[in-house]
């Protein structure tokens, strides 16, 4: 059976749109720019974060000129760069010292935040969980960083470690308790031979999938409670984008598995 979540990469290549998604919010792209290629981009009438994954890039976005984005060798080396884009903002990208990898998360925004490159420094790290569910986070463009509406973040898994457990959810809108945001997964693996399994879930398990995710793939989270496992052997990354009607990140963990939490 092919899943409705799951988004196969081709060559760690991968996008979605609202409307290929069958949500309403969140547009995503994962590409590669060669040595010397030029990448260019306008964010029309949507902010958008745009995280180096892999790479050093030269940017050109108006009269503002950076002449080095990026410098990690590979996602598992640190917390990123990246730029946040308000609407209406053409971006210029030129790979330099060898090819870049980078992803796009998008929604509609009306006026947006400042335009910014975000450092490595301002990502906020954060270890949560322990033993086997412990994992490290960079806190790229959550609440506590300016936009309107998007939010990224990413995570660094290790090997035989859990992530995002115990399941929670956000598909309610509810706020303080809970809110309601469409969520992406794009998953990477140091080793290219390794996978992961995510599981989506509704308390009524009227939608219940668990995909496997292999290198650049990415899984759709529209509803429900969701969690990642890595297997032994592979650390495992990926980066979340989510958006909805309201910018915070407030969610309902799994009644059965909250005892974890303690």
């Amino acid at each position: 059976m092919t899943s409705s979540l799951l988004v196969r990469a081709e060559d760690r290549r991968v996008a979605i749109t609202p409307a290929t998604a069958g949500w309403k919010y969140v547009s995503f792209s994962a590409t590669r720019v060669a040595k010397g290629a030029r990448f260019v981009v306008s964010t029309e009438e949507s902010e958008a974060c745009l995280v180096i994954l892999s790479g050093r890039c030269s940017m050109r976005i108006g009269i503002i000129n950076w002449p080095e984005v990026g410098e990690r060798g590979s996602p598992f080396d640190g917390p990123p760069h990246a730029v946040y884009a308000p609407p209406n903002t053409n971006i210029e990208l030129r790979a330099v010292g060898g090819d870049v990898e980078f992803a796009i998360g998008s929604t509609a925004a009306t006026k947006g935040a400042r335009l910014r490159h975000i450092k490595p420094a301002d990502a906020r790290r954060e270890v949560r969980g322990s033993g086997a569910m412990e994992r490290t986070i960079h806190h790229i463009l959550m609440e506590d960083a300016p936009a309107e509406a998007l939010l990224v973040t990413e995570v660094v898994t290790p090997a035989g470690h859990w992530s995002s457990y115990p399941p929670h959810k956000h598909d309610t809108n509810d706020p303080p308790t809970e809110t309601q945001l469409e969520e992406i997964y794009y998953h990477r693996l140091r080793d290219r031979r390794g996978f992961a399994l995510q599981r989506v879930y509704t308390a009524d398990r009227s939608l219940d999938e668990t995909v496997v995710v292999a290198d650049g793939d990415l899984v759709l989270v529209p509803r429900g409670y969701h969690t990642v496992s890595a297997a032994p052997g592979y650390e495992l990354y990926y980066l979340n984008v989510m958006a909805g009607p309201v910018r915070k990140w407030c969610v309902t963990f799994d009644a059965e598995h909250e005892w974890l939490r303690r």
